[in-house]
This record gives structure tokens, sequence and C-alpha cells, in this order.
């Protein structure tokens, strides 16, 4: 939040100086200091939300990364004279407890190309997967680890 505070003060001075940046400072530890002592806000939150908002960061560098990879294996699929499409249609179950994970591990299946998620019934996915191979490992993928350990945090 300190940094929060500095980086809005930099901004709104349009311009870096020794002397602005020295204010700046002055006037974010006194703002943090106000709502550590007075709205019940403390150093402990700043660690846990910059530990969570690393754990998103990595979610979506993963998310980006497989959907480059799945778009390359859909093109070798597509382009394949050679091989047939089985689609196939899945069911599997997480131990994602909160809904906001399951939504979201559901739109990430979703967003990567192959795959779309038909259906969505508290703990069971049904995914719809352009060829059998895209479906193995679903239910054990690198999304539900990431969301899970977001989870604990």
């Amino acid at each position: 939040m300190f940094l929060i505070f500095f980086g809005v003060w930099i901004v709104f001075n349009g311009a870096f100086t020794a002397e602005i940046a020295v204010f700046g400072l002055v006037i974010s530890a006194a703002m943090y200091f106000f709502i550590c002592k007075f709205m019940n806000y403390s150093i402990h939150k700043d660690i846990a939300y910059g530990k969570r908002g690393l754990r998103i960061i990595q979610y979506m560098c993963v998310l980006v990364w497989e959907i480059v990879k799945a778009n390359f294996v859909v093109i070798k699929l597509i382009t394949s004279s050679r091989y047939d499409l089985e689609p196939a249609l899945i069911r599997f179950k997480t131990d994602l407890k909160t809904k906001q994970a399951r939504v979201i591990l559901a739109n990430s299946i979703t967003l990567t190309p192959g795959t779309i998620t038909v259906a969505l019934e508290e703990d069971e996915y049904v995914v719809h997967c352009l060829d059998k191979e895209l479906a193995e490992g679903m239910n054990h993928s690198k999304f539900v680890e990431l969301l899970e350990k977001l989870e604990r945090m």
C-alpha cells in the first residue's frame, strides 16, 4: 500500500525530482501509518496481498503459455491429413473449494484452444475436446494446481 501511495504521488506531480521524492516518501509514510493505526490495516496484509498477487500473475503467465501451446497443437491436428480427429466429451471432478476458483478453471479450459467447458455443476466438469489426446490429465493440470495454491492463501 505504501508503494501505491508513493506511485500515485509521483504520477500526480508529473515530475520526479529529489525534493518531490523525499516529500512523497514522507507523505506516503504518514498515510500508511494512518491506515495502519486507524483502519485496522497491517503490513502482514500487504505481504499477503503481495503473495496472492504474485500467484495470480503466475497463473496468468501459465494460462497464456498453455494457450500458445494449444494453438500449435490444434494447428497441427487440423493441418495433418494423416491423423483422424477423435472428439471426446469427458467428465472430471476437482478438489477446488471456492466457486470462484471453479469458474476460473472452467473459463481457463474454454480459453485454451481445442477444449470447451460444456457444463459445471458443483465440482464436476463436462469438457468437450477436439481430440482425445487433449483430454489427458485435465483434472490434474497446472491450472488446478495453481488454483489450489491460491485457495490455500
